[in-house]
């Protein structure tokens, strides 16, 4: 396992290096997107509209933050649970999307998607929404407002934690993981 600094967007070279396992510090501009914005997302998308965001490079961060405490930037920011948008994620990463920040594991599809746009998957630690919530910076939403908690946001980070679930080459950290442990 490496350790990476990393900033977003994202490019190629980059995400090539990045390895299923590695642990990776974030820093820069990622958005925020939960099933009803990446449903509004495809519907933009469907009927040739402008995304509310530059789609190129960029990183999607599953989560719903709760509301932010006066003296705060933002809630408790833990991540959701991936595979809920596991219909919406290709079509996406097909538009230059390249990466997602989610917990759990991905569907075929997702993968085989996330091989042939060199993309990667990050999970973020589960539980942990009040500690990730001090790694953002700055919190602002640029999309779909009356959605509350599931409107988008565009977030600075700096240094938030996630780990490399699925590398550009497709290899799962969720599978190897599950194979040491079986096999061990």
């Amino acid at each position: 396992m490496m350790v990476h600094y990393i900033k977003a967007p994202l490019d190629n070279e980059i995400i090539r290096q990045l390895k299923a396992g590695d642990m990776v510090y974030l820093s820069g501009t990622i958005y925020t997107a939960r099933d009803a914005a990446h449903k509004r997302l495809i519907e933009l998308i469907n009927s040739g509209k402008d995304l509310p965001f530059n789609i190129e490079g960029a990183i999607v961060y599953y989560v719903g933050p709760t509301p932010a405490k006066p003296d705060r930037v933002i809630g408790s920011a833990g991540p959701t649970t991936s595979y809920r948008m596991d219909a919406y994620a290709p079509r996406l990463l097909d538009l230059g999307l390249k990466g997602i920040i989610g917990k759990g594991d991905r569907s075929e599809s997702v993968t085989d998607s996330i091989k042939k746009n060199n993309c990667v998957y990050f999970a973020a630690i589960g539980g942990a929404g009040a500690y990730l919530a001090n790694c953002i910076k700055s919190s602002k939403v640029i999309a779909y407002e009356d959605l509350g908690a599931e409107a988008i946001y565009e977030l600075e980070v700096e240094n938030f934690p996630v780990i490399v679930a699925i590398d550009s080459e497709g290899r799962n950290y969720y599978k190897i993981g599950r194979n040491e442990y079986l096999n061990s």
